[in-house]
């Protein structure tokens, strides 16, 4: 199958002319486009949904939430980057954490910055952490699955050597060989699948708790499955048995988290239930 060569960029600006100096162009990538796209969703889904007699959000309070999970998601994607995947080489030039027009963001660094970005904002809100944390978990396969198109647009994390009737050849490959779209099998798994689920289970009241370790047994699933058809970064190959990728790794501790929260939310709601609150 033929890959639909679309230019990583979307938008060209220049060269110019300031001061005499002369400037640019300045390219604007599509991947850039579609974080702020996914910020733009999940901002739109978030008005729509706050203010619901079973959220803890108002609709006053969304544009400063989004600016906080902004924040985290930048902040902790550049920082779980560098320190999960290229730890040694910023060892050695430890300024190259700053240097983020280089490129380089982690799904799961983003995620802890978001968790850290909306314990502050539940502490200084004053409401519920795991019930903001429900809040926001219907949100991010938006800017997920978008994320994984900038991917594939940008000819980045693809999949391994394929011979199915979908494979490409993406022509950034120095081998030239066919392989997986494994940034669409994202795309639809994180984003498609992943936002469809959340966003039915949500949609009623529910044990406080669960919809967020529901978001983190289904990401940390869908995620392991996918890397086994992803091709794993040449620096790190596997980590463990020849075949455990560091992706893979590093969702098993959402997997047992997210398990381990609905467990613990629906015994709290039998809990209640028998004390007759």
């Amino acid at each position: 199958m033929k890959y639909p060569e679309i230019d990583p960029v979307a938008v060209s600006i220049g060269p110019f002319e300031f001061a005499g100096q002369s400037y640019g162009p300045l390219d604007i990538h599509w991947y850039g486009l579609m974080y702020l796209l996914g910020f733009a969703g999940a901002w739109l889904l978030a008005l729509r949904r706050a203010g619901f007699p079973h959220t803890v959000v108002q609709r006053s309070q969304v544009e400063n939430l989004t600016t906080y999970v902004a924040f985290g998601v930048i902040l902790g994607g550049r920082f779980g980057y560098v320190f999960f995947y290229h730890f040694n080489y910023w060892l050695s030039d430890p300024i190259w954490l700053f240097r983020v027009w280089e490129g380089g963001m982690s799904f799961h660094g983003g995620l802890l910055g978001v968790i850290v970005a909306l314990a502050l904002f539940a502490w200084r809100s004053k409401v519920s952490f795991l019930a903001l944390t429900d809040f926001v978990a219907p949100l991010v396969p938006i800017g997920l699955g978008l994320g994984r198109l900038g991917n594939f647009i940008g000819q980045e994390l693809w999949g391994r050597a394929a011979d199915v009737p979908w494979a490409m050849v993406f022509p950034k490959d120095p081998e030239g060989i066919a392989r997986h779209p494994s940034q669409l099998y994202q795309a639809t798994l994180e984003g498609l699948v992943l936002f469809t689920v959340l966003y039915w289970y949500s949609s009623k009241p529910r044990p406080r708790g669960t919809v967020a370790g529901l978001f983190l047994v289904l990401y940390a699933c869908f995620r392991i499955f996918a890397e086994f058809f992803r091709e794993p970064d040449q620096h790190i190959s596997f980590d463990l048995f020849g075949w455990v990728t560091r992706g893979q790794l590093l969702s098993l501790p959402m997997l047992i988290l997210g398990i381990g929260l609905l467990v613990w939310s629906w015994q709290q709601q039998v809990k209640r239930r028998q004390s007759g609150r």
